[in-house]
């Protein structure tokens, strides 16, 4: 049986290719690779060194805004200070949160792109948690304190899951089964 050594590159469709280009290459920081204006495609990579395009915007979206296309699209970061650097460059480029929370084996900060496409960063804490696992984390606090709440809820948690329903009233996302 052949396996998949991982994700390669996702391709979404959207209305407005300059501003979802100008969106994740300088507020998320995505390198462009290569474009075609006549086709309507721009690549977009964070690590150009050793994937070409791991992101593809094409024009050409006929779907109603509204219209649920895709539950996320997910950026990992190398560090909990990256994702809180994050928190702090969208608030500045008023980018719409969702929800700011931890999955125990992550810290993430879940937002919306100019096109209302639900998009996450996050950083892998190296615990262990059984899923789901929804708690709310405050990245005002520093790397070491956010770490050490996430910890105490791991080791309080960790083992049959938690969920904050308290987090899923506030969003349009349903119930946890």
């Amino acid at each position: 049986m052949p396996s998949i050594a991982r994700l390669g590159h996702v391709g979404i469709h959207c209305n407005d290719l300059e501003k979802m280009r100008d969106f994740y290459e300088n507020v998320l920081g995505l390198i462009e690779t290569d474009r075609d204006d006549e086709v309507g495609m721009v690549f977009l990579s964070a690590r150009p060194e050793d994937e070409h395009h791991e992101f593809l915007l094409c024009g050409g979206r006929t779907a109603p805004p509204g219209t649920l296309m895709l539950q996320q699209i997910s950026f990992r970061c190398n560090t909990l200070e990256d994702v809180i650097e994050y928190y702090h460059r969208f608030k500045e480029k008023n980018v719409p949160f969702d929800m700011i929370v931890t999955h125990g084996n992550a810290v993430a900060i879940y937002f919306y792109d100019p096109e209302g496409n639900r998009c996450e960063v996050y950083w892998n804490t190296g615990l262990r948690a059984r899923q789901p696992f929804l708690e709310r984390v405050d990245l005002e606090k520093p790397a070491d304190e956010i770490f050490a709440t996430v910890k105490r809820a791991v080791d309080a948690y960790g083992k049959t899951g938690h969920v904050d329903t308290s987090i899923l009233a506030a969003q349009d996302i349903g119930a946890v089964k």
